[in-house]
């Protein structure tokens, strides 16, 4: 069985390694599979709890990426937009405390 692909992408950034992650959100019609895309994309582990409390406790412990880009956010169905808002507080919430255990830093940015 083939391993599915993080959506992790490493570069380099001046003296050491920033790993950005790429949460492609495009085509998801179900919270199960918006869930499962987060899981992939930061290499979450098979236990995550797929619900906010649950990413904001693996995130803060585990998630080693500096920097997060959202994609296909605008094609989700309303009821699911207004769901998802909710991770962009969970992103200001770990970028303003600096609970990520590494980097220190913490970004985001929505494309679509």
């Amino acid at each position: 069985m083939r391993k599915k692909r993080s959506g992790a992408r490493r570069r380099k950034d001046g003296g050491g390694t920033m790993k950005t992650v790429i949460l492609d959100l495009t085509g998801c019609q179900s919270l199960w599979a918006i869930h499962e895309r987060i899981r992939i994309a930061f290499d979450f582990p098979e236990w995550y709890g797929k619900n906010w409390p649950g990413y904001y406790a693996v995130l803060a412990r585990d998630c080693g990426s500096s920097h997060v880009i959202v994609r296909g956010f605008t094609g989700l169905p309303d009821d699911f937009r207004t769901y998802v808002k909710r991770i962009y507080g969970i992103f200001d919430e770990t970028a303003r405390s600096g609970q990520t255990r590494r980097p220190k830093v913490f970004s985001y940015r929505i494309e679509s």
